[in-house]
């Protein structure tokens, strides 16, 4: 298993400013709850599930399953 960011230079550079913003929380979503700070817990079960292969919500990272 293996985690990366985005390829995408722009995404990460938005993504990455709306962190900054908002004190670490993601910035896609409106809530501000500690579940929501990066790395998210959603993020952290998808990295803990060994069928996921992805992004997170916020597409900052990539879970790759080799």
């Amino acid at each position: 298993m293996k985690i990366t960011l985005n390829p995408d230079a722009e995404i990460v550079r938005i993504v990455k400013e709306g962190l900054e913003k908002t004190g670490g929380y993601c910035p896609c979503r409106r809530e501000r709850k500690e579940e929501y700070k990066c790395m998210c817990d959603e993020f952290k079960a998808q990295i803990n599930d060994p069928e996921f292969e992805g992004y997170c919500h916020c597409m900052l990272y990539y879970k790759h399953k080799d």
